[in-house]
């Protein structure tokens, strides 16, 4: 199967993909801050929304959203828990994923009443091969831009994909 995706991600690798991510509210924002319980983050948006003063995202808001659709029911998942299309190169495949690691690059503040677009794209694909036998090493950048083109966030990160045992 690892041979399968290496070839899947030949044909992706360069290849850009957007999506319209919408329109950002004040509310999303508060309700990852909630998620991820920063309090702080709660007070000062809702102050400033009373104020009549812009809210601006909690720093790790792009990054931290997986998908911008409803995501789908459990029956649709796949066996590692993550949704078909988090899953480049393996849709449909008998393959298991973990996340390598992440970095992340903040550019300008998001504010609330902003579009925002992700580009994505895989840039490489290795095998390897580790303590626990052979897997392959998806590159992944995603960058978050505004409807201006300006860059918000831009996250690299690592997938590493094995058979499932």
């Amino acid at each position: 199967m690892l041979a399968e995706v290496l070839a899947r991600a030949g044909d992706l690798v360069g290849r850009w993909e957007r999506e319209d991510c919408g329109v950002v509210t004040a509310k999303e924002f508060r309700r990852y801050a909630a998620a991820v319980d920063d309090t702080g983050y709660l007070r000062a948006a809702r102050a400033a929304e009373a104020a009549g003063r812009p809210v601006t995202a909690p720093p790790l808001f792009l990054t931290g959203i997986l998908s911008w659709e409803d995501g789908p029911v459990e029956a649709e998942l796949r066996p590692d828990g993550l949704a078909a299309r988090e899953s480049p190169c393996t849709r449909g495949l008998p393959v298991r994923q973990v996340h390598g690691g992440q970095s992340v690059r903040l550019g300008s503040p998001l504010v609330a009443g902003a579009r925002v677009r992700a580009d994505r794209a895989v840039r490489s694909a290795e095998a390897k091969r580790g303590r626990s036998g052979a897997f392959v090493a998806l590159a992944v950048t995603t960058r978050f831009t505004g409807e201006d083109g300006t860059e918000l966030a831009s996250v690299d990160e690592t997938i590493i994909v094995m058979d499932q045992a």
